[in-house]
């Protein structure tokens, strides 16, 4: 039995409407852009469509810039793992900003990988707007 080879599109990247996780809905695309502005509950990320890879594991990770938790520790990377439900599947992988902004800025790497090869990779670049 031949495995057919995933077939995978960023459809959509920017800055989106703010995201419910607990909801089916994705958020709705705002801007389509890679420079993100440094302002308290921006949303951005991507959104990808993946077909021919139902019932694989689907791994992602966000590369923060040097963010400091509460002890001043550089926080990892966030990553995680989530089960493809659907031939013609579409997944939103993405941020936002939380106070304080000026640890924020920088650039915000995002990846998914399925059976171990990246199969997306979106950078954005925070940056402070001019007042």
């Amino acid at each position: 039995m031949s495995k057919l080879k995933a077939d995978v599109s960023i459809i959509y990247s920017g800055i989106f409407s703010q995201w419910d996780n607990s909801s089916d809905e994705l958020p709705r695309l705002l801007q389509a852009t890679v420079h993100v502005p440094g302002l308290i509950d921006t949303e951005f990320g991507f959104i990808t469509r993946i077909k021919k890879a139902k019932n694989q594991i689907l791994t992602y990770c966000i590369y923060h810039p040097d963010i400091p938790d509460d002890d001043g520790n550089i926080r990892p990377p966030f990553e995680g793992e989530v089960f493809i439900k659907e031939n013609d599947w579409r997944f939103y992988l993405g941020d936002c900003i939380w106070a304080p902004v000026n640890n924020k800025l920088g650039n915000w790497r995002m990846t998914l990988t399925l059976n171990g090869k990246i199969i997306a990779d979106k950078t954005f670049k925070v940056y402070l707007p001019e007042e």
